[in-house]
């Protein structure tokens, strides 16, 4: 009775091995015959979700509000003006610092406007060398590839605009204002003079990128935004 009990879980185990055994054939038959994407389509897939990142972010943020409500990009006072800002809070002021954080928000969107065209035009230069570095990089490689190709440019041709907008805001004059009413307080003897263009152009660009991430996550990560059967192959698991 024992050596029948030995047999029957020998024939049992070689089963289970067998079964096993054709199963990691399967997958390594299924792995072979899948159609393999060619490098040109890799390229042309992410060229495809890029450009509906970089249309689909400066169009939000280009939209009245586009910073201003957004809790995520909403440009605050420049670091260097925060102890102006609570000393005058403080003092009942609130009105005047409200404008001021408004307007910095307001150029910014004013700004995005101008954006997509340099981006786009990035993206139709990216070859299919960077489009097989990219899909192998991480959830933001494509938005990584992008700054690095676009951020001096963007960076040239914001900063005027930017000016301009500060201006068409009245951003310059209520710092202005800001700055005299601090000046005076009692004992307050330092006037606050940060590049507001450096820094509305700085966060200008943080948000737009910031944003075509956020698209370029959503494509590699949901099946629902792969809106084209190129995404699709590109993106889809196997």
């Amino acid at each position: 009775m024992t050596y029948l009990r030995i047999l029957a879980i020998l024939f049992l185990s070689l089963q289970l091995k067998a079964q096993n055994l054709n199963g990691i054939l399967k997958k390594a038959q299924e792995i072979t015959t899948k159609p393999q994407i060619n490098p040109a389509d890799i390229s042309a897939g992410l060229k495809e979700a890029l450009t509906l990142g970089a249309e689909k972010g400066c169009a939000d943020l280009a939209k009245h509000d586009g910073f201003f409500k957004n809790a995520a990009r909403k440009i605050a006072m420049p670091p260097e003006a925060q102890k102006i800002e609570s000393t005058l809070r403080s003092m009942g002021l609130n009105q005047l610092a409200d404008a001021f954080i408004l307007s910095l928000n307001r150029a910014a969107e004013d700004a995005c406007k101008t954006a997509a065209p340099i981006l786009l035009q990035a993206i139709k230069e990216m070859t299919v060398t960077d489009g097989l570095s990219i899909l192998r990089g991480n959830e933001r490689a494509a938005t990584d590839y992008l700054r690095s190709k676009t951020q001096d440019q963007l960076t040239e041709q914001f900063k005027p605009t930017i000016q301009a907008s500060l201006a068409t805001v009245q951003a310059t004059k209520y710092w202005d204002q800001l700055n005299k009413a601090y000046q005076a307080i009692p004992f307050s003897n330092k006037r606050m003079n940060p590049n507001l263009a450096d820094y509305v152009t700085e966060k200008a660009l943080q948000g737009i990128f910031d944003e075509i991430a956020l698209q370029e996550k959503e494509i590699r990560s949901n099946p629902v935004a792969r809106t084209s059967a190129l995404l699709k192959r590109l993106f889809d698991k196997p």
